[in-house]
């Protein structure tokens, strides 16, 4: 029969995995202020509406061609904006992916972003 000596038969692996996920917790949250202080920038319409965005995808500013402005066809300015506006917020889902992805090694982990 196995004598026991003491503590729990393990406890050191799950010490370690704690403090492993502790590390990564404080990566993340690095990795997270990070992102949040990038700017993204896209455009549509072949430069016609340049929006830019943060990493908290808040919209800092959106600039328009004077060419662009065509008030016979307010329409095509409305699908630029929103195509600027879209791309942006796509490439900012890019970064945050690939910045976490490191952290993570490509875990999935839901809500994360």
């Amino acid at each position: 029969m196995a004598k026991f000596r003491g503590g729990m038969p393990g406890m050191g692996n799950m010490n370690q995995m704690i403090k492993q996920a502790q590390k990564m917790q404080e990566e993340m949250l690095k990795a997270q202020a990070e992102i949040e202080e990038k700017t993204i920038e896209a455009s549509a319409g072949g430069g016609a509406v340049t929006v830019t965005i943060n990493g908290k995808k808040e919209l800092q500013a959106i600039k328009i061609s004077p060419e662009a402005v065509d008030p016979d066809d307010v329409e095509t300015l409305e699908d630029l904006i929103l195509s600027a506006v879209n791309e942006a917020m796509r490439q900012a889902d890019e970064v945050a992916a690939g910045t976490m992805g490191k952290i993570t090694g490509g875990m999935n982990i839901p809500g994360l972003f």
